[in-house]
């Protein structure tokens, strides 16, 4: 594996599929994986915003430190921001449809993070799946979550056997079970380890892993990773990490997890010291109860499309823009980046 900078590239790597194949595949996999999801959740597909009024709440502060883009409207005399995800408003969206427990919505969500550190697996533009499906209140348990888990795994390898009769170059690699430990198990296992290095180590053994419990400090005194307060429940959330036998590292494929009732939310945005969000318009709808108890996540499009198309770069399957450098890097290895 050669490194230059962000970018690492395999000695040995060739292209398993042309341009045009890439291109042709790119949508096969995304039909494909889309109907596998909506099947295996009970999910039905729904229109959703590429951008929300700031003062709603309804936007998604990932780790909180990203800066969302943010633009005027000149009819509105306003300002609105880019969504970062929907984990809110797909919420708002089971109660205003009218979705029951154990039927859900799923849709494309678009988004620019202009603090994305570039490199093989991140981009600028952000494409995902957000799904969300209405839950019982009893069915707020990992249980539930790791059940959720398991079936988009169902539809990854349902995706993946389908793609491998369609081209015969495609080697499938997914395993047939997941793995599932929480975030402090693991800092058991690999105590001096990084929390990407305990990624690698237990996704380079097991092929697919489901890391549970991420947010909330570990007996170190760390959090495995950082998460919002104010969507998933810290206790009841997850990532599912596949190992890509091009990159030999782990690839997060999707960040999900049950979401906050009102005491979780009340505890965790205490715990973030920004206990003011609580007189934003959503938190108060779930502070008093009026939104359904709900699970969800997002995986990424082209995330996806890269592991299972056996690529190195991301770019590889996304149209975006990289520094010139990493333009050049990837040409000098015959790596054509849309």
């Amino acid at each position: 594996m050669s490194k230059q900078g962000n970018l690492n590239i395999p000695e040995s790597y060739i292209p398993r599929l042309d341009v045009m194949q890439t291109e042709t595949a790119i949508k096969f996999v995304k039909d494909t994986f889309e109907r596998q999801l909506a099947q295996q959740l009970n999910l039905i597909r729904v229109s959703a915003p590429l951008f929300v009024r700031p003062e709603t709440g309804l936007n998604d502060d990932l780790n909180g430190v990203e800066r969302p883009v943010e633009f005027d409207i000149l009819d509105l005399h306003a300002n609105v921001q880019i969504v970062q995800s929907l984990a809110k408003w797909k919420r708002l969206a089971l109660r205003r449809y009218g979705f029951g427990p154990g039927t859900g919505l799923y849709t494309d969500m678009n988004a620019i993070r202009r603090d994305e550190v570039l490199d093989n697996i991140h981009s600028v533009y952000v494409d995902q799946w957000d799904w969300e499906k209405t839950i019982t209140p009893a069915e707020r348990t990992l249980d539930t979550l790791y059940a959720a888990a398991h079936q988009v795994l169902i539809a990854l390898r349902a995706t993946e056997r389908e793609l491998g009769l369609k081209y015969a170059s495609l080697v499938p690699f997914l395993p047939d079970e997941l793995y599932a430990i929480t975030s402090q198990e693991l800092e058991d296992a690999y105590p001096f380890y990084s929390p990407r290095e305990r990624e690698n180590a237990v996704t380079r053994e097991h092929g697919a892993v489901f890391i549970s419990q991420i947010g909330a400090p570990l007996l170190s005194g760390v959090p495995h990773d950082s998460r919002a307060p104010d969507y998933d429940d810290w206790s009841l959330n997850g990532d599912l990490l596949v190992w890509s036998p091009v990159l030999e590292r782990a690839i997060e494929i999707t960040s999900m997890g049950v979401r906050v009732d009102a005491e979780a939310l009340r505890r965790q945005i205490d715990a973030a010291g920004c206990p003011e969000r609580a007189s934003l318009p959503f938190h108060r709808m779930l502070l008093e109860g009026r939104l359904p108890a709900s699970i969800g996540g997002g995986i990424g499009q082209s995330r996806l499309c890269m592991l299972l198309l056996q690529k190195a770069h991301i770019g590889e399957v996304q149209a975006s823009v990289w520094p010139e450098w990493m333009n050049e890097a990837c040409e000098a290895r015959g790596i054509h980046l849309l």
